[in-house]
């Protein structure tokens, strides 16, 4: 019997012959060296039984062309390169299935000769280490780059399992790696594995790739490695990397210029600024108001600068700032032709467009600015703005490598300060529309006080669809709503607006709560025909001051906080209701006696959910606040600041806030 060495240096493929029962009846030498079973103990024997890891499960073992794990008689496992072939045998008529030729070969061999030969000449040309390991995670096979790392990361051996521990070398990260990618299936792409060789830090930046079977299950992990020690590639690549961390974590314009003049120093350059136009920063003061000067116009505003040195002495403006160029500058230029500027030794002799910028000429002499890059941020077709890369400090001028650096570095900034663009636009626009539809001067009545307060969320999404109103009624009664349309931006705030008018409108009628919100929930089940509608929640109540009573409906929204002139505070438990724009139009009124000094907060559940606390528990922490704010505080308010003050605090909200609040005064 052979050796697993022998079966690794065989040169024949393993061939065998399985009748349509799926029983061997064809038994080659070659697959006696690379099995270890003899043909006289396989004839007649299921093959899926007789050679496949997991026994009997693996009876049903179906033929088919790839890769695939074979035990040998000695329990070593083997993967093999498979290949099936149907034939006719003469009493095929007579079975119920195909009879097969089936060929095998070891991974190794396959990627060695016959037709894995060019595969093999390509794969070990490539300066990158690649190597195959099995489902033990032992080497199978290695590259010529794997092998010329075998001394300082000796698992390049075959047969070596990576489960070996190794006096100097920590592998458990990758061994981790790896078992997870056998586990799902997953692949792991650029993970850094470290240790230390010969005294110097060696880094790889590992990909985890899995190998499937024909059957599908895994066989093993595919490892491919770039040594990135001492590396400027290593340190541009961590730079990227980065970048796709940081850049657009925040949908703010001046954050995301920021971080990417502070991504690229010292690692790409020593001096970095980003400029944009108005256009990309509004709320600012328009640039043509400014006047020109003899340097230039103003073309840009500062929106991030970052400098090895401390306070940035190259920035002749902070951010902000409107900054001025030019018009035959550089800066200009890349705008016109949107082709980046690369200059490796920069000229600042006379007779160039520094002639004309004195202040610029100053810093540059004064700081050794030497080499220079300018690059445009483009996105979507639009040119947002230069971002501007300078040495000083680093003596080595700006390469073409550098160049590819920053233009990916700014193509990713640029995405994001698009996004920032659009996200500022479109939430600017829908704060607008929002403050518009809200009602501007709310007004009670001899008999009740109110007053409101309303906070946009800060969260990413946008703008929501939190509203309220005050709704004065014949006979001296006053209707009193909050409502929350589902989603963000300016479909919500509009859809608010609609909401909001459609509730005046059927006030007029003087409807009882529970049919105004059927009304209402009618009325938006229609309009949901529309691709943009949304859902929403409301609460109605109207309060009469010649009975004292108070009748409501809820459709979905949490109820009122009522304290009473005792000071205590409750909840009132209202008949559900189905929220506006099901068509179910399921509500109840509820009534209940208000007498004078009651104190009502109707809100939205912005001010009581956030994602550490649930309904509940933010229903009690309002409870605690009312009380705590009504004792404290003389007008209605004050009452009503300090409990947003108190719940909200200085903290951004995820999510808008209403909050209506009315005292019962007669």
């Amino acid at each position: 019997m052979k050796s697993a060495d022998s079966v690794r240096r065989a040169a024949t493929p393993a061939v065998a012959v399985v009748d349509c029962a799926g029983s061997v009846i064809g038994w080659t030498r070659a697959a006696e060296e690379l099995t270890g079973y003899l043909a006289a103990d396989v004839f007649g024997r299921p093959i899926g039984t007789l050679l496949l890891p997991g026994g009997e499960r693996a009876g049903a073992y179906r033929p088919g062309k790839g890769m695939m794990e074979v035990r040998r008689r000695d329990g070593e496992v083997v993967i093999v390169r498979a290949d099936a072939a149907p034939i006719t045998l003469g009493d095929d008529a007579e079975c119920a299935g195909q009879s097969w030729l089936l060929s095998a070969i070891p991974v190794a061999l396959d990627l060695s000769t016959d037709t894995g030969a060019l595969l093999d000449s390509l794969i070990g040309s490539f300066p990158v280490a690649m190597a195959i390991w099995d489902r033990e995670l032992r080497c199978v096979w290695f590259n010529e780059a794997a092998e010329q790392l075998r001394d300082g990361y000796p698992y390049y051996r075959i047969g070596r399992s990576l489960t070996e521990v190794i006096p100097g070398i920590d592998n458990e990260g990758v061994l981790n790696a790896m078992r997870e990618v056998l586990a799902d299936g997953r692949p792991v792409i650029d993970r850094e594995a470290r240790w230390s060789y010969a005294g110097e830090q060696r880094v790889l930046s590992i990909s985890l790739l899995p190998l499937a079977g024909v059957d599908g299950r895994p066989l093993g992990v595919c490892s491919v490695a770039l040594d990135f020690s001492n590396s400027k590639a290593r340190d541009h690549l961590d730079l990227l990397r980065e970048a796709g961390v940081r850049l657009g974590s925040t949908l703010d314009v001046m954050s995301t210029a920021q971080e990417l003049a502070e991504l690229a120093v010292p690692v790409l350059a020593d001096f970095v600024t980003v400029d944009l136009p108005e256009a990309m920063l509004p709320g600012t003061e328009p640039l043509r108001r400014l006047a020109t000067t003899e340097a230039g116009i103003p073309a840009f505003r500062r929106a991030g600068v970052a400098s090895a040195r401390a306070g940035a002495p190259e920035s002749l403006w902070g951010r902000g700032d409107a900054v001025f160029v030019p018009p035959r500058s550089p800066f200009m230029e890349v705008l016109r032709s949107r082709r980046s500027h690369f200059e490796p030794v920069l000229d600042a002799s006379p007779g160039t467009w520094l002639d004309v910028d004195p202040d610029r000429a100053r810093v540059i002499h004064a700081t050794g600015m030497h080499s220079l890059i300018v690059v445009p941020l483009e996105a979507r077709g639009d040119v947002l703005g230069v971002a501007v890369f300078v040495r000083t400090t680093n003596p080595a001028p700006f390469t073409k490598d550098d160049l590819l650096v920053a233009e990916e570095l700014v193509t990713r900034a640029a995405l994001s300060l698009d996004n920032a663009r659009q996200y500022t636009r479109e939430r600017l626009t829908a704060l607008a529309l929002q403050r518009d539809l809200l009602p501007h001067h709310l007004s009670g009545s001899g008999a009740v006080e109110v007053a409101s307060r309303y906070l946009p969320s800060d969260a990413h999404e946008g703008v929501g669809g939190d509203w309220y109103d005050v709704i004065h009624l014949p006979g001296g009664r006053i209707a009193l709503v909050v409502g929350d349309v589902t989603g963000h931006g300016i479909n919500a705030a509009a859809t608010m607006g609609r909401m909001r008018t459609a509730v005046r409108a059927l006030a007029v009628l003087d409807l009882p709560p529970d049919e105004l919100l059927s009304h209402l929930d009618r009325l938006m089940t229609e309009d949901s025909l529309t691709p943009d509608a949304m859902g929403a929640t409301c609460l109605y109540a109207v309060y009469d001051p010649q009975s004292g009573r108070c009748t409501m409906a809820t459709a979905g929204h949490p109820p009122p906080a009522i304290m009473t002139p005792s000071g205590v505070v409750i909840f009132p438990s209202l008949p559900p209701g189905t929220p506006i724009g099901v068509g179910l139009g399921a509500f109840q009124s509820y009534d209940l006696h208000l007498p004078p000094g009651t104190l009502l907060a109707l809100y939205t559940d912005g001010l009581i959910e956030t994602r550490q606390a649930d309904l509940d528990a933010g229903m009690a922490r309002l409870a605690d606040t009312l009380t705590r704010a009504a004792s404290r505080s003389a007008t209605l308010d004050h009452v009503c600041g300090d409990v947003i003050g108190s719940i909200v605090g200085e903290a951004p909200s995820d999510d808008d806030i209403a909050l209506l609040m009315a005292r019962i005064l007669a």
